[in-house]
């Protein structure tokens, strides 16, 4: 596993976490399973024992997992567990995959026409990400951020999880989202690794997100490759 060095990307241990709290909702990691030793599930993933051990106290810690001296862990399910990816709506065909995403640009620009209306400004932050689910790519995202919640927006500073960086740096809590899903065609600034070229058919999200104190401050577009992932959403 891999993170991104900057100072609001995800630890190691709430890496793991993160990537077993999505196993477990989408049902790979079911009620009871046992998981294999820490020693062989740490060699697994590439981390140290200790990394793991800090992960899997979290998952202990939002009732995920049993610790059962002298016999192992134990998964448990439960619902709506906190989680930074819990609005991330896409996995992989099989279910889980952790999140990341490389950033492709980040420009201020006049709000097109052809966004709905959101935020004060009539300016945006556009960030267009390559977003990867289990390090497989499955998505092109598109996120305007109205210029009113922040001067500048600095690439480096960007982690896979664009929330936990506008609460972090910006001081932004999204909220509530609205989605609407259907079928769009791959813009023309897609890159190669995405898998699907410009113009073809592909799953498309257009998001609004609404903050903390009620104002919507996000609008966003993600096409994903149907052939990778899919749109979940779990009802309890």
């Amino acid at each position: 596993m891999t993170t991104s060095r900057n100072a609001y990307a995800l630890p190691m241990h709430q890496q793991v976490s993160e990537m077993l709290i999505r196993e477990i909702a989408a049902g790979r990691m079911i009620e009871g399973e046992k998981l294999p030793p820490e020693r062989d599930m740490a060699a697994g993933l590439g981390i140290a024992v200790g990394t793991l051990r800090k992960a899997l106290g979290d998952l202990e810690r939002k009732g995920l997992l049993s610790r059962i001296q002298g016999s192992g862990n134990y998964v448990r399910s439960q619902p709506d567990v906190a989680s930074v990816y819990s609005m991330f709506r896409l996995e992989l065909l099989e279910g889980g995959g952790l999140p990341t995403a490389r950033v492709l640009s980040v420009d201020r620009l006049a709000k097109p026409t052809d966004l709905p209306v959101f935020g004060s400004s009539s300016e945006a932050h556009r960030i267009r990400r390559l977003r990867s689910l289990g390090g497989k790519p499955a998505a092109l995202e598109e996120i305007w951020l109205d210029s009113s919640r922040a001067e500048t927006v600095a690439i480096g500073e960007l982690s896979d999880s664009l929330y936990l960086y506008y609460r972090k740096a910006l001081g932004i809590w999204i909220l509530r989202a609205e989605d609407r899903v259907g079928v769009g065609q791959v813009p023309g600034w897609a890159v190669p690794e995405f898998g699907l070229a410009p113009g073809a058919a592909a799953g498309f999200i257009e998001r609004t997100g609404w903050m903390q104190d009620g104002a919507s401050a996000e609008f966003s577009r993600t096409w994903f490759d149907h052939r990778v992932a899919r749109y979940v959403a779990r009802l309890r």
